[in-house]
């Protein structure tokens, strides 16, 4: 003797303990499956499309303060010869001119210069004595001294932050 149930499981199409024909119960799975495959697959993308977001964002950013960087990198270097003239002028000063209120002025004028180019962090590049390097001077002779040290500057040289904006032209010695 069997009971109802075991000919039901034994005949195909049959509902399953909860009533539902076995076959779709099957179709639903495999539809769940499917859709929860298509469920990851835009989680992913859209998480891809996130970081690319994110990343754009930083880019956009960097390139942003690359420029400002780059224009006031342009401007430094505009200002750079007005400042020579400057450092050239004070130097040459007559002795008998040094004490009277303009060249006074024009030595204040100079401060500001120096002080702005400070504050925006521009740096003289440091060479009287140290050993030539190419990276931050550009040898325009030699002359007798220690050999590959600079023994005279004869532009200064200057660095906004890490980069080298305008390489300081050395004398450099050739030994002897």
């Amino acid at each position: 003797m069997t009971t109802e149930r075991e000919e039901n499981a034994a005949t195909p199409g049959a509902a399953d303990p909860a009533g539902a024909p076995a076959d779709d119960v099957e179709k639903l799975r495999a539809l769940l499956e499917e859709e929860h495959a298509k469920a990851q697959s835009y989680m992913q993308s859209w998480q891809r499309s996130a970081a690319d977001f994110v990343n754009y964002k930083r880019r956009v950013e960097d390139e942003r303060s690359e420029t400002a960087r780059l224009a006031s990198a342009a401007l430094i270097i505009n200002l750079l010869p007005l400042v020579d003239d400057l450092d050239r002028a004070l130097q040459n000063v007559d002795t008998h001119l040094a004490g009277l209120t303009w060249v006074d002025g024009i030595r204040l004028i100079y401060r500001k210069f120096q002080a702005l180019l400070e504050m925006i962090g521009v740096q003289e590049i440091e060479a009287d004595g140290q050993a030539f390097d190419p990276a931050q001077h550009e040898a325009v002779s030699q002359g007798p001294g220690e050999e590959n040290k600079v023994i005279a500057v004869v532009q200064k040289g200057y660095r906004l932050g890490d980069r080298v904006i305008r390489p300081a032209m050395v004398v450099v010695g050739q030994g002897g």
